[in-house]
């Protein structure tokens, strides 16, 4: 009869003993000289231990990185949003845009030019001629030039009845070309007649620039523009 071979049985005890053996008498100074288990385990806890490290520092500068972009992402999801708000109502936009633009063009017309402003004041003076006013001072002032236009204030001092004054008021304010009345003062004209009164007040008008006077604004704006430069590289 055939005879079978014993297969060796691991032996459990011997082999812990033989492991707690090499863990003895180990020298901290050299880890060279230690058995292959303790040197084994130690190179596997310092790689862990720098991988651990290594990793920590990474994912710190992810952290960061990432809080960067969701900050990013925030700010592209607003833009995005009004950018799309505007493409929506971008149609209607436009016809705002051309409403407005009628109506500046509406306005530009009743301003008069330089060579109208003589006929305006005509105008004015004749309006009040025409409600049988008194007119004591009629002095325009000095042009005040504005960035698209000029205003001209004029003096004024009417003296007539109330009604007329009023009817007065009414015709300036429908002059074809835009005229305001502007720090209006009125007073009976004298201590004996009530029925008299006296208008006081600053008419203003407005024109238009010619394209000599928006050049000159052009040029006077650019050198103002050039002194700040000089002034600021000193």
């Amino acid at each position: 009869m055939a005879t079978r071979k014993k297969t060796p049985s691991l032996d459990f005890a011997q082999l812990q003993e033989k492991l707690q053996r090499q863990f003895h008498n180990l020298d901290p100074k050299d880890p060279s000289l230690w058995p292959v288990v303790p040197r084994t385990l130690l190179c596997l806890f310092i790689a862990a231990a720098v991988a651990a490290f290594l990793w920590f520092f990474q994912l710190v500068d992810y952290e960061e990185e990432l809080e960067a972009e969701r900050s990013t992402e925030q700010q592209l999801r607003t833009d995005y949003q009004q950018k799309l708000t505007k493409a929506v109502s971008l149609e209607v936009l436009k016809k705002q845009r051309e409403q407005v633009l009628q109506y500046v063009t509406q306005l530009e017309k009743q301003l008069p030019s330089k060579a109208e402003m003589s006929a305006l004041l005509s105008d004015i003076n004749r309006a009040g001629l025409g409600r049988s006013l008194q007119f004591e001072l009629f002095r325009p002032g000095q042009v005040v030039v504005k960035d698209y236009y000029a205003e001209l204030p004029i003096a004024i001092k009417v003296v007539g009845r109330y009604h007329d004054i009023g009817a007065f008021a009414a015709d300036v304010a429908n002059l074809s070309r835009i005229v305001t009345l502007n720090n209006i003062g009125l007073a009976p004209a004298s201590k004996d007649s009530a029925s008299t009164l006296t208008l006081e007040a600053t008419a203003r008008t407005f024109r238009y620039l010619d394209n000599e006077e928006i050049q000159a604004q052009r040029e006077a704006a650019n050198k103002a523009k050039g002194g700040k430069k000089a002034g600021a590289k000193k």
